[in-house]
Order: C-alpha cells, then sequence, then structure tokens
C-alpha cells in the first residue's frame, strides 16, 4: 500500500457498498459454515441424534441475541457495531473487552476454517501435509480482503448460495434415499437409526450437555450481522431482514441436514476426519457425489473465512476510532477497506500454520471450545448491552422502536442465564477445560492492558 492511496495520508471513511441482497446472504452464510459441515461431527459423537434437540436449543438463544443486536443496529447501525453499544451502555472497559473479545473470536473461529480446508484437500490429496493447503488459504484470503466491500459481499453471496443449493439438494437426495432406498437404504428401517444404536441420548444427559460446546460454537459469527450495519445502505430495512431469517435457517440447515445424514448413517459410524455431509455419499457408494460435496464444504470454509477477517477488521476499525485501538487501523484504502486490520488477521493466522503442523488430530475440538468461550462472552454483551438500553429509554421511545426485541424482558434474562450455563458446561468437560482457562486469562489480561495503555494513555494526554 503506497501513501497515494489515503486522503492526506490518513483516510477514515467506510464506504456504503453491501446491497440488501448483500446482507441477506450474508446473515445465511454466517450460519452455514464449519461449525456444520465439519464440527457436527464431534457434536454427534458426543450427544448422538440428541444433537438435533441441542441445535433446536442453541438456535433459540442465538436468534434472541440476534433480536437483541437487531434492535441495537437498526437504533445506530455504526462500524463497532456491539463493541460501540457495550461502551454507551455498560461501560468503557466492556466495550473494550467486548470488542477484542469478538476480535479474538474471529480469530480461534478463523483458525478452526483454515484447519477444516486443509481436512477437506486430504479428500483429494491425503498425502500432502495439511499446513501447506493452511497457509496457501490464508494468503489468498488476505488478497480478497483488499478489495472493496462490495466485492466482499459478492463473494459472500455466491459462496453462500453453492452452500444452500447443496444443502437443499442433499436434504431432498437424502429423503428419496429414505423413502425409496435405491438399493443403498433399507426403507423399512425408517428412520430407526436415530434411536436403535443406545437411543436417541446415547451418552446420556452429560453427553448432550457436553455437545453443547461444539453446538454453540456453530452459531459463532453469526453476529457478524450487526457489523455489516455500518456498510450497509439501507440498515434499518436490511437488518430486520437478515435476522428474521435465523428460525428457517436453524431448521432447514442443521436439523433438517443432520437428521437426514443420522437417519441414514447410524450416529456412531460418523467420524471427524472428513466431513459428515461427504461420509453419506462416500458410505453410499455415490463417489462422485461425494466429490463434488466436498467441493461445497470448501466453498462454505472459504465463505467462514472471508467472513472472518471482513468481522475482526471491522471491530478493530471500531475501536481504533474510540481510540481503544492504535489509530493506524483507522488507515482506509481508496477501496474504503481498512487494510492494516487485514494484515493484522493474515499474521495472527499464520498460527493456524504452526498448530496444524504440531498438533493436527486434536486442533478442530481445541479450538472450536475456546471460540465457544469467545462467543459466549460476545453475545452475553450484547444482551446485556440491548437490556441496559431498553431500561434508560422512556415508554415513548420503547414504542417507537423499529425493530423491538420479543419477549422482552424475560426471554433476554433466560439467554443470559443458558449461556452461563454453558460457559460452565465448557468448563466441566475434561475435553475443552482448557478453553475456559485460555478464555478467563484473555479477560483477564484485557482488562490489565485496558487500565496499563487506555486509561494511562488518556491520563497522559489530559495531562499534556
Amino acid at each position: 500500500m503506497t501513501g497515494e492511496q489515503f486522503v492526506n495520508g490518513a483516510a477514515r471513511e467506510l464506504k456504503r457498498g453491501l446491497s440488501a441482497r448483500h446482507i441477506r446472504f450474508i446473515a445465511l452464510g454466517s450460519a452455514i459454515g464449519t461449525g456444520l459441515f465439519y464440527g457436527s461431527a464431534a457434536a454427534i459423537q458426543k450427544a448422538g441424534p440428541s444433537v438435533l434437540l441441542a441445535y433446536l436449543i442453541g438456535g433459540a438463544i442465538i436468534y434472541l441475541v440476534l433480536r437483541a443486536l437487531g434492535e441495537l443496529s437498526v437504533r445506530r447501525p455504526v462500524a463497532g457495531s456491539f463493541g460501540d453499544f457495550a461502551t454507551e451502555h455498560i461501560g468503557p472497559l466492556a466495550g473494550f473487552l467486548t470488542g477484542w473479545t469478538f476480535i479474538f473470536e474471529m480469530i480461534v473461529v478463523c483458525l478452526a476454517d483454515v484447519t477444516a480446508f486443509g481436512v477437506y484437500m486430504g479428500f483429494w490429496f491425503p498425502e500432502v501435509p495439511r499446513w501447506v493447503w493452511v497457509l496457501a488459504i490464508v494468503f489468498v484470503i488476505g488478497a480478497v480482503n483488499l478489495f472493496s466491500v462490495k466485492v466482499f459481499g459478492e463473494l459472500e453471496f455466491w459462496f453462500t448460495l453453492v452452500k444452500v443449493a447443496a444443502i437443499v439438494a442433499m436434504i431432498a437426495g437424502g429423503a428419496a434415499i429414505l423413502i425409496w432406498g435405491f438399493g443403498v437404504h433399507d426403507t423399512d428401517s425408517g428412520l430407526s437409526n436415530l434411536w436403535v444404536d443406545g437411543g436417541f441420548m446415547p451418552n446420556g444427559v452429560g453427553g448432550f450437555l457436553a455437545s453443547f460446546a461444539v453446538v454453540m460454537f456453530a452459531f459463532g459469527g453469526s453476529e457478524i450481522i450487526g457489523i455489516t450495519a455500518g456498510e450497509a445502505e439501507d440498515p434499518s430495512r436490511t437488518i430486520p431482514q437478515a435476522v428474521n431469517t435465523v428460525p428457517v435457517r436453524i431448521l432447514l440447515f442443521y436439523v433438517c441436514s443432520l437428521l437426514v445424514i443420522m437417519a441414514i448413517i447410524p450416529w456412531n459410524q460418523i467420524t471427524s476426519d472428513r466431513s459428515p455431509f461427504v461420509q453419506i455419499f462416500s458410505a453410499l457408494g455415490v463417489g462422485p457425489a461425494a466429490t463434488v460435496l466436498n467441493v461445497v464444504v470448501i466453498t462454505a470454509a472459504l465463505s467462514a473465512i472471508n467472513s472472518d477477517v471482513f468481522g475482526a477488521g471491522r471491530m478493530m476499525y471500531g475501536l481504533a476510532l474510540r481510540g481503544q485501538a492504535p489509530t493506524i487501523l483507522t488507515r482506509v484504502s481508496r477501496n474504503g477497506v481498512p487494510w492494516f486490520t487485514v494484515a493484522i488477521m493474515v499474521v495472527a493466522l499464520l498460527i493456524a500454520v504452526v498448530l496444524n503442523a504440531v498438533i493436527p488430530e486434536s486442533v478442530f475440538l481445541i479450538i472450536a471450545s475456546i471460540a465457544t468461550f469467545a462467543t459466549i462472552f460476545v453475545w452475553a454483551m450484547i444482551l446485556l448491552s440491548q437490556y441496559r438500553s431498553r431500561r434508560a429509554m422512556t415508554e415513548q421511545e420503547q414504542r417507537d422502536l423499529a425493530f423491538g426485541v420479543p419477549f422482552w424482558p424475560y426471554g433476554q434474562l433466560l439467554a443470559i442465564s443458558f449461556l452461563g450455563v454453558v460457559a460452565l458446561l465448557v468448563a466441566w468437560d475434561a475435553d475443552t477445560r482448557v478453553a475456559f482457562a485460555v478464555g478467563a486469562g484473555w479477560l483477564l489480561v484485557l482488562t490489565a492492558a485496558y487500565y496499563a495503555f487506555v486509561v494511562r494513555g488518556r491520563a497522559v494526554d489530559g495531562a499534556q
């Protein structure tokens, strides 16, 4: 990047280039990624068929979170989104913790996404080390994110279109196999695979509860809807449209697709070395379909990585505008892109290259669990921000809300309580306990950094 790409050396304005079509598909695609195509295998192994119930419960919670975010974003659409809202309604420290924890979440989720990309490529090239693919995709996505936000929106539109078409086709094909068999499935067995191998909850209530660490990871990143408000052409219309599609997305893409998969393949035969969506066609001997579906899950991973880099970059930009991050992060290219944030994300993602070279087998579950902790914290802060915002309104202001939350205030209190329970479950499960330790350590480090750099920096500036 050269200085000529900036207005007076320090351009700071983002461009509103995301149309209603872009926002709808970004919202649609944000919940259809690695958590579904790859992470669902780990959730199935823990909970068995009862994972369907876990996804329904998790889906209801994320809907309440996004409705809270929607209320805030429609009222005040800004690039910093929930980081700004936490600062305004809870306090500067809360905004600092929320913004940087979301960035941490995006980095960690992105580590999982690039790891999954390496796994998918192993379907065709098992002899190539996974870290090679991870390194390649990090630089490709970094380059793509330097284009204008309109290019980002267009890419997400087509990536999501591929994902949606593939899932709908898989559900339709799976339903046809369940009904007619086609020589690869005993139609007399019907949906019995959902309860014959140990029952609907084969690993007991403990296994069902443990699955939430992965289930909630699957919905992580959905809050990017709020961040797009800062670059949406008509946020008062597009944000509500995007948020209101959430229940349908959860039912169709998570519950229906996994129900079809587990009805055809017994849950205990689903492994985490490949996507369950690829396994179902490989197990049925439909080789070409499995290959095509592997292309689809690769597309899903690319879409998720692309969104992760976008979301983290815009949050860094918003933090920098509030004085909670270095001012260089406010620099914007002629394309309207905060280019320095993209560079930071690329450097951070090089960690994935190292992790996949050192611990390729266990890296995904560890990363997913850490991302779940960060996700829970960010969602809780969104809910608390909306709760405090609504409590501070007059009755007339509440009546004038263009997109108010449902079930106020009981839905918000229920969602906050549920997120607290999931945090405890992450700490309780031996497989995910490290995530709680890392997450708690992260919050402590951030708090110390806030007082050491932000508060002290303002004090020095005031003294001068």
